[in-house]
């Protein structure tokens, strides 16, 4: 079944979004349409993990680890602070993050689960605001926790975290990503 999503996803883009964005956009040639470059997925742990003891926080880091490799199907690189600081009471070396970078079949896989399953998942979800777009036409998604994606057993979360996915695109404005992540599938307000 996921093949058969990446190929629709992939398929879709091919025949139905380039030919949408030529005609709107009026590129020239067709290696000048926009496309989705990868997926970031990445969870900052530094909450989770002040004042508890050394084992805790491991258990903390091995579950974010976890549940953004189970997320992701691949295994997340560990972010380490570069420097103390007092009020964050963070160390040099302590672990902050983890981040994974998706592209090709992994990063199709993950944007029909996250544009079918878990964007509907969503509570009081009404469409993804265009102000969640940057100049160059990434969109960047915060979850505050990562149980509404299908992976992820709710009665096995032992330390729940939010998550956040950034679509890189290669659009060159803000207007060219928002209508091709609109003619892809997701479901982006309209302006009014």
């Amino acid at each position: 079944m996921r093949k058969r999503n990446m190929k629709d996803l992939k398929e879709k883009y091919q025949k139905e979004v380039i030919p949408a964005m030529r005609e709107k956009f009026s590129y020239k040639n067709l290696m000048a349409v926009p496309k989705i470059e990868k997926i970031v997925v990445s969870a900052g742990i530094g909450k989770a993990i002040v004042q508890k003891t050394s084992d805790e926080q491991k258990k903390a880091i091995e579950a974010v680890v976890l549940g953004i490799s189970s997320l992701a199907g691949q295994r997340p690189s560990v972010s380490k602070a570069k420097k103390s600081v007092a009020s964050f009471k963070l160390r040099q070396g302590m672990t902050v993050g983890a981040r994974v970078n998706l592209r090709g079949k992994r990063m199709y896989d993950f944007l029909s689960r996250l544009i079918n399953i878990a964007i509907p998942r969503l509570r009081d979800f009404r469409g993804i605001d265009v102000k969640s777009f940057d100049r160059q036409g990434n969109l960047n998604l915060g979850f505050r926790e990562h149980s509404v994606f299908p992976e992820i057993s709710p009665e096995e979360i032992r330390f729940p975290f939010g998550v956040e996915v950034t679509v890189v695109t290669t659009s060159k404005s803000k207007e060219e990503g928002v209508e091709l992540l609109r003619l892809i599938g997701f479901p982006i307000k309209k302006l009014d």
